[in-house]
């Protein structure tokens, strides 16, 4: 995985993302859903580019590292802006 994470950062920041969570410590509050073993949070300027980050060239090399070693689920959310 460290490769992965190697791979997949340079792509994330050459595609102009900002990791905002990477691990860290997670607490269930509510649902019946277990939590994942890690929970990474990148924000892309627009769908659009994060959608580029991920049919990038560089990320699909990442990608195929990563399938070797790990499942994951990834989304991809559109966000709000001035939500306060």
């Amino acid at each position: 995985m460290a490769r992965y994470r190697l791979l997949s950062q340079a792509a994330v920041e050459h595609y102009g993302g900002r990791f905002l969570v990477r691990g860290g410590v997670m607490g269930h509050l509510e649902g019946g859903r277990s939590l994942p073993e890690r929970l990474v949070v990148v924000e892309f300027d627009s769908v659009d580019q994060a959608r580029r980050f991920y049919d990038s060239p560089e990320y699909q090399v990442a990608r195929k590292v990563r399938e070797q070693a790990a499942e994951m689920n990834m989304l991809l959310v559109a966000g709000v802006e001035n939500l306060i």
